[in-house]
């Protein structure tokens, strides 16, 4: 642990830090954990960049951590020869976003690295297509994605388009944690930046690019054509960035009947209309439900405020109720409708690829056989599934054909390289568009896939630990897990034992053990009898501890009842771990 009373007086001392941020610290003079909270340690630059509390000091989202993060990224660029690329700059609808967007250029700039800063926010996926189309070495997203108000983050992005994978982010995390002083980090004004030719402003020529290759993905352009005039969409990008490019993009490709819901509309850093701006959480809907119910619309859309994950109500016909599709469900319904309509085409090729992080769920490797695709694994967070797509590139084995995560995102193509929700959107309508013509719903074609299939039913645990204690109580469940495998959990046997942090897989009844064939990381996973199975890793991103579990039913109730059933039984352990 640092020292944070003495960084807390350097803060305060030291000429660098402006009047408005000692202020803020000055206010807190009589609180001890307050200051230790904010000075204990450096705001962790992991592998996904940053993400906190926006506020002053060093465990904390202000200008001087933004500053030291870009600095320790443009260190990395210079000694990688990629000064010359430059580096795009994208940002979202948060408190402090366009700030933060600034600063990361004007310390590029006086670094000798060519900014190239969007105008205004843009989703996360066109920041991930903008890095490959200006040949950018890297990209800057300032975004905290779905979190509460207080928060931001800065993520990184890699020449790829993907964020940041090995050896990039551990090169970078070097260099960063090498600046000790904030003071000596370079900056310039903005004006100067742009009058030496560093600075520039991009704005609707990228939009344009992005905008014609998410329509590219249109696989049945012909059902839209048919039905886009009976079909009512209501939509939310819950005051964030998703606005203008998903209405313009419905709008292009023909749907006309598009309603906004007019006070989660414009961007607004404060999210007043939710607790947090999250597109798996009932409150993020209730607003938009309410309009479906008035328009009897067939489905109702909510992208979170960087738009690259999406979320979905659709019609039951029959009872004339909005179903919530979670991120699995949605994203097994759209790897099922573009499979199927390339399958009709004959555009699957023989080497075709599903990319899956090892939360999502199995239904999807159902899907995947069923359209006789490979199924590609890959750890939690999109990277690894952008990472993928590169080495099929680099390779030429293997031909992407969709890839999706259980936290509500996928990827349709491979223009970008992290997930995107506008093509999401649009894709679902097509969809609805599609099994109209069969009158089908959309939660018809969902049925219809689980007979198909199987009921698979999956669900997520997560347990916020927050603070110092929190950390330690985490360390402490992966700990006793992984000195300890549990034989059962619930009613189900555990048959094999995966940790990938020791890189090994291990039968249960044998013995035998084997490597996992992924990276390194601190997640644990149980493949159980019946098709049963269980993940537990830290959030990348939140104060919490997250346990995912997935079972297999003959039924949709017998699927609930067996859910309802591994929740408790999860909770339980849980419990007597803390």
């Amino acid at each position: 642990m640092k020292d944070y009373k003495k960084i807390y007086e350097e803060w305060l001392s030291n000429p660098y830090f402006d009047e408005a941020t000692k202020e803020e610290l000055r206010a807190i003079a009589d609180d001890e954990n307050e200051i230790k909270e904010r000075f204990y340690m450096d705001l962790e630059f992991g592998t996904a960049g940053l993400r906190g509390i926006i506020g002053a000091g060093i465990n904390r989202m202000n200008i001087y951590v933004v500053r030291r993060a870009t600095q320790g990224l443009a260190n990395y660029i210079i000694k990688q020869g990629g000064a010359s690329k430059g580096v795009v700059i994208a940002y979202d609808s948060r408190r402090m976003s366009p700030e933060f967007a600034d600063e990361a250029a004007r310390t590029l700039a006086a670094n000798g690295i060519m900014a190239y800063k969007f105008e205004s926010l843009r989703p996360t996926p066109e920041l991930s297509f903008a890095v490959r189309e200006l040949g950018c070495i890297a990209g800057i997203n300032v975004t905290a994605s779905h979190n509460p108000p207080e928060y931001n983050g800065y993520k990184v992005y890699w020449e790829d388009g993907a964020q940041f994978t090995p050896p990039h982010d551990k090169g970078v995390t070097e260099e960063v944690l090498a600046i000790e002083d904030l003071s000596t980090v370079k900056t310039m004004t903005a004006s100067a930046a742009k009058a030496a030719g560093l600075y520039k402003v991009i704005g609707a020529e990228i939009d344009d690019k992005y905008i014609a290759n998410v329509k590219a993905q249109v696989v049945n352009q012909d059902a839209i054509d048919k039905m886009q005039d009976s079909i009512k969409i209501v939509y939310t990008p819950l005051h964030g960035t998703g606005n203008i490019p998903v209405r313009r993009v419905l709008k292009e490709i023909g749907f006309e009947h598009v309603y906004v819901v007019p006070q989660q509309e414009l961007p607004d850093g404060e999210f007043p209309t939710v607790s947090y701006p999250n597109p798996e959480a009932a409150e993020a809907f209730a607003l938009g439900l309410g309009m479906a119910k008035e328009l009897d619309a067939d489905l109702v859309l909510a992208t979170d405020p960087d738009a690259d994950r999406l979320g979905v109500y659709v019609k039951d016909s029959k009872f004339g109720e909005y179903i919530p599709l979670t991120g699995n469900m949605s994203g097994s319904l759209l790897c099922e409708y573009v499979l199927s309509q390339k399958a009709a085409q004959n555009a699957i090729p023989a080497d075709g690829e599903v990319v899956k992080s090892i939360v999502t769920t199995n239904l999807v490797d159902a899907v995947a056989a069923g359209y006789n695709c490979r199924l590609v694994e890959c750890l939690t967070g999109f990277k690894w599934i952008g990472q993928q797509i590169l080495k099929e590139e680099n390779t030429g084995e293997g031909h992407y054909m969709f890839g999706l995560e259980e936290s509500y995102g996928c990827l349709i193509g491979t223009y970008a390289r992290d997930k995107d929700a506008v093509s999401a959107s649009v894709a679902l309508c097509e969809a609805a568009a599609y099994y109209k013509t069969k009158n089908m719903t959309l939660w018809d074609a969902m049925v219809a896939m689980y007979e198909k299939y199987g009921y698979y039913k999956d669900a997520v645990r997560s347990i916020g630990l927050s603070g110092i204690e929190g950390l330690a109580k985490i360390q402490n469940i992966m700990d006793t897990l992984r000195n300890n495998t549990p034989a059962k959990v619930g009613s189900y046997d555990v048959v094999s034992a995966r940790d990938y942090k020791l890189d090994t897989i291990k039968d249960m009844a044998t013995g035998e053990v084997k490597p996992t064939g992924l990276p390194s990381s601190n997640v644990l996973y149980y493949d159980m009898n019946d098709g049963a199975w269980m993940c537990v890793r830290p959030s990348g991103t939140e104060p919490k501890i997250k346990f995912y579990y997935g079972v297999k039913g003959t039924s949709l109730k017998d699927a609930d009842a067996k859910s309802s059933a591994f929740g408790e039984a999860v909770q339980a352990m849980v419990d007597s771990m803390l």
